[in-house]
């Protein structure tokens, strides 16, 4: 029971945007180990591409697995896709949703996403069953793109 109160809790964190300290005890209990030679990638858009206001993105993923959040499976998780970041958050910490780190916790490998004209960056990171990076993380390169077509 405690287990689930605290993974409850984790998720729910993760979820509201908040912040879990990476040397909490409740962190340090859900990280997990990423399996050798995983990679994670962007299929489409390409690096340096133009695209719409409305655009696919495709996300690709070797050597692990995909399971949606919630689910505690060795070897898989979840896609979360970073927008316009400058600098990686904290990769020891559950990542936080928001406008620059969506979540796709259902298991999804692409998504439809509208950006304002202009340049913008895209980059995956692969996390466990309740947000928190692999440990070594997987971590797609960024790539760069340009919007220039209508919203």
């Amino acid at each position: 029971m405690r287990r689930f109160l605290s993974l409850l809790l984790l998720v729910l964190t993760a979820t509201m945007g908040l912040v879990i300290s990476p040397n909490s005890a409740l962190a340090a209990e859900f990280v997990s180990k990423s399996l050798e030679g995983a990679n994670v990638y962007i299929i489409a858009p390409e690096d340096g591409e133009t695209v719409p206001g409305t655009f696919k993105v495709k996300f690709g993923l070797s050597g692990m697995g995909i399971a949606p959040a919630g689910i505690e499976k060795d070897g898989t998780g979840h896609h979360h896709l970073l927008v316009d970041i400058d600098s990686l958050p904290d990769l020891s910490e559950a990542l936080s949703a928001s406008d620059q780190i969506k979540h796709f916790g259902g298991g999804q490998t692409e998504t439809t996403l509208t950006l304002p004209p202009g340049d913008h960056t895209l980059q995956l990171v692969l996390a466990n069953y309740v947000h928190i990076p692999h440990n070594p993380p997987v971590i797609s390169e960024p790539i760069n793109i340009t919007v220039g077509g209508a919203l």
